[in-house]
């Protein structure tokens, strides 16, 4: 009993085990699976940068963001990307909250147009923009007229970079307000609350995370933005475009130092926001 039909007990018995102990030792585990996945995905990150810092060594980064146009290209950027960041939040927020509550026509469309800044190259959406606030446009030209050029500007870098990185805001925090239990937002009306109140003591609080989140990707997107912000506002110039024109002019050396600042910036905002978010939460 319990062996093959016409076999050994015996010899089923150790089939048995040996298909068991075969069992147990394959890698057939999701978490496994996705241990081994993710990490070469993760290696494929931590490579390129780990041979990047490296290369620095041999770079005398010091001296060179003291260059003049290194730190004006630094200005630039901690200049329009905090502006783009707070422009895409003040009217990003809004819009997430219409989409995940609001049922209209044309909502549809109006999710593909949110999207649409994140497939079409960023060279084309400069050029789409260059289409309305070009110098020759009648836009352009009346802003011009009254001495606020719209190109080759900082508002042409701010414009730059929320129109390509003002999206993110407004799916991430789309997402967050999804999370949230409509019940929740009931129970509060039910309580006396205006729908104003319900969405700022109740819905954005509990949304914070992804609010905050959507906050960090907008503005690590605008401050890295080129393609658009090259099209739109060659100069002056951000700290993408100085890294450019510094690959083109002298080699992948001299890039060095401005994009560590870069990353260096990019990070000290992902931690800050995590403390901050963190902070909050034990509250």
């Amino acid at each position: 009993m319990g062996g093959l039909p016409g076999g050994d007990p015996a010899v089923s018995s150790g089939v048995g085990s040996f298909g068991a102990g075969l069992k147990r030792t394959t890698p057939s585990h999701p978490l496994a699976i996705s241990v081994v996945l993710g990490g070469l995905l993760l290696a494929y990150f931590v490579v390129p940068l780990v041979a990047f810092l490296a290369r620095a060594g041999a770079v005398d980064v010091a001296g060179e963001l003291t260059d003049p146009v290194v730190l004006e290209a630094i200005g630039t950027s901690l200049v329009t990307a905090p502006i783009s960041t707070a422009i895409a939040t003040v009217f990003g927020v809004p819009l997430a909250y219409a989409l995940s509550r609001g049922n209209f026509r044309g909502k549809r469309l109006v999710e593909v147009l949110v999207l649409l800044p994140l497939v079409v190259p960023p060279v084309v959406g400069g050029a789409m923009l260059l289409t309305v606030v070009g110098r020759f446009t009648p836009i352009g030209a009346a802003a011009a007229s009254l001495g606020v050029p719209l190109t080759d500007s900082h508002l042409g870098v701010i414009l730059a970079q929320t129109f390509v990185a003002a999206p993110f805001l407004v799916v991430t925090a789309r997402a967050g307000f999804d999370e949230v239990d409509e019940r929740l937002e009931e129970a509060a009306r039910t309580m006396g609350y205006s729908p104003l109140e319900t969405v700022r003591l109740v819905t954005l609080p509990l949304s914070r995370t992804a609010i905050a989140a959507g906050i960090v990707l907008t503005f690590v997107r605008a401050i890295g933005e080129f393609g658009a912000t090259m099209m739109v506002a060659y100069n002056p110039r951000t700290m993408p475009t100085r890294i450019w024109v510094s690959f083109v002019s002298y080699g992948l050396d001299a890039v060095v130092p401005i994009a560590l600042a870069l990353l260096a910036i990019t990070l000290v905002v992902v931690l800050a926001v995590q403390v901050l978010i963190g902070t909050y939460s034990s509250h």
